[in-house]
């Protein structure tokens, strides 16, 4: 492979990847004229007060301190994690199911760490938690309908927040939680790890390099079978990830494969989603596996499932780019979060490649004859820092192949350093936006929906985002 110069390639693409307010306002406006759903809905006026947490730092901590509510599969494992990350404790664990919170506490005993204070018995206990004034970030892992609910206490209790996928499932809550975050001057960030991956983020550097020259599109997604879990007895508590198959036709899980397209494509720092089309195939999973391996006396055959299959999410851009967003649970076949990105000088695809990596890619003037290559060498030479600095550790004290705790020690350094989150409440709302707009363009046959533009104009500005310049982890005295 021809050696990377020093200049970075992205500036010598000349202007198709310029960015800044005119070009991002030509191609909003571009846009809209095509396209009469393309326009901006309005935004809420902001109350008073209330102003951007867009580039505003974390306060300095000298520790962080942790509470984290629901101790079910996620939230117990990542407690774990969190308490290894140097300079963190967690203080406060709470969970409906008191005696989670007390099996969370004991494990972390054993594991040598301090005894969290211990809550549960009510739905009411984690308002008790946050009560308490030795917790600086809340980490959210209860089932989705409570994420709007949980998340939104936490900031008005004066905490950060980092809240599981989605943050929330409808619009207004949305929009709501931006407003709170804006109001309480406390960030709220998605939990997303996939964004931390390590072919992810060397993807994100590739594309902000130049390799792929001006990106043109995107295909994401979570294609994970489910199935026997989703019928467990025990690994979703009360069913309720099952059950959202029975209420909702919506797109639920779309963002481990499209919020790492959405980064190498800078939306909310120089380009925003704009429309979103909706197309689902017909809800015959389940059932089928159902009737092949549950048995007649389950409840889950008093149930109806109305959650297509695959739902697939066209989004278009300002800068007409187009994103592909798919979510699957429901079917046999392997995992996958798809993780592809195309320009005019080449494409990276994930989950293809016969390399240990798992990738391929074929980018001009380095590739020719139409055969890919594998991913290996470019993944080292764009390796990203956090993965060069921790990787050995991620891969000791966190789930999903490291990247958990390359999340949970990134947000942590953020927070001791006093830097500003790589993901903000911007980033969480339009992101987690396709769950209620799926809705929305479904039930309309597919036609385009507008999708918010929650940063309220600022997305025209470039800032740093995943992409972050390497920075230390602030010593533990």
């Amino acid at each position: 492979m021809p050696e990377i110069p020093a200049v970075s390639r992205r500036l010598l693409i000349g202007g198709a990847l310029a960015t800044g307010a005119a070009a991002a306002g030509i191609g909003s406006a571009q846009a809209a004229a095509h396209d009469p759903a393309a326009a901006t809905p309005p935004a809420p006026r902001r109350g008073p007060g209330q102003k951007s947490m867009i580039n505003v730092p974390f306060d300095v901590h000298r520790t962080v301190r942790v509470g984290v509510i629901g101790l079910g599969n996620r939230g117990s494992a990542m407690a774990e994690g969190w308490a290894a990350v140097p300079g963190c404790t967690v203080t406060a664990v709470c969970d409906i199911r008191a005696d989670r919170a007390r099996r969370t506490a004991d494990r972390l005993v054993s594991q040598g760490k301090p005894r969290p204070a211990e809550y549960g018995g009510s739905q009411e206990s984690y308002a008790r938690m946050l009560r308490r004034d030795d917790i600086d970030l809340v980490y959210i892992a209860t089932p989705w309908e409570f994420h709007h609910r949980h998340g939104r206490a936490a900031l008005l209790a004066g905490k950060h927040a980092l809240v599981e996928l989605p943050v929330a499932t409808e619009l207004d809550e949305l929009w709501d939680l931006v407003d709170t975050s804006e109001r309480t001057r406390r960030h709220l960030i998605l939990s997303e790890n996939c964004s931390y991956g390590r072919n992810e983020l060397a993807m994100l550097k590739m594309a902000h390099d130049g390799l792929f020259g001006d990106v043109t599109n995107g295909h994401g997604g979570y294609l994970h079978d489910l199935r026997e879990l989703l019928f467990s007895d025990t690994y979703y508590t009360d069913s309720w990830r099952r059950l959202w198959h029975t209420r909702s036709t919506a797109s639920f899980y779309p963002m481990h494969g499209l919020a790492p397209i959405a980064a190498a494509m800078d939306i909310n720092r120089g380009d925003r989603m704009t429309v979103l089309r909706a197309t689902a195939t017909e809800p015959k999973g389940l059932a089928d596996y159902r009737e092949r391996f549950v048995p007649r006396s389950h409840p889950s055959w008093r149930e109806t499932y109305i959650n297509g299959d695959l739902i697939t999410c066209l989004i278009d851009t300002a800068k007409g780019r187009v994103i592909r967003a798919e979510h699957d649970v429901s079917s046999p076949r392997p995992y996958s979060r798809i993780n592809s990105l195309a320009g005019t000088r080449g494409i990276f695809e994930d989950y293809a490649g016969t390399s240990a990596t798992g990738g391929r890619i074929y980018v001009e003037p380095d590739h020719s004859g139409h055969s890919w290559r594998d991913f290996d060498t470019y993944r080292k030479e764009f390796d990203h820092w956090l993965w060069k600095t921790i990787g050995d550790d991620a891969a000791n004290n966190g789930g999903h192949d490291g990247m958990d705790y390359v999340l949970q020690w990134r947000t942590v350094q953020s927070m001791r350093a006093g830097l500003v989150p790589d993901i903000d409440v911007y980033d969480a709302a339009v992101w987690c936006s396709p769950v209620p707009l799926s809705v929305k363009s479904l039930a309309a046959g597919g036609r385009p929906v507008q999708i918010p533009d929650f940063t309220r104009g600022a997305w025209v500005n470039r800032r740093p985002g995943l992409d972050s310049p390497a920075s230390a982890m602030p010593s533990v005295a």
